[in-house]
């Protein structure tokens, strides 16, 4: 996640009072894609990185998240004031979603 964003999603979970549970998640997810990279299960963030980014000229790349459960990988954007998720198969690197 981007700086920008984990800050404000902290700040929303600190209101709620459930601040330590996206740290920790995110610490599992994390955890979670380096070892299915290792395993060569998954592809690395660098390579999806480098078939996604072109195509999202104009975009400012936020960052990054990974769902072990799905085996996806949501990169965030921001244009024009609207953030732009794209959804990506971490074992093929084909984008399987966007929204705006």
């Amino acid at each position: 996640m981007s700086m920008v964003v984990r800050f404000l999603v902290l700040g929303l979970l600190a209101v709620s009072g459930n601040a330590q549970a996206l740290p920790d998640q995110v610490l599992r997810d994390h955890q979670a894609a380096r070892t299915a990279r290792a395993e060569g299960r998954i592809l690395p963030m660098r390579e999806i990185e480098r078939r996604v980014l072109p195509q999202m000229r104009g975009a400012q790349y936020l960052g990054f998240d990974y769902d072990p459960d799905r085996g996806i990988y949501t990169l965030k954007f921001l244009r024009d004031g609207a953030v732009i998720w794209v959804d990506v198969d971490a074992r093929t690197g084909q984008v399987t979603g966007r929204s705006r």
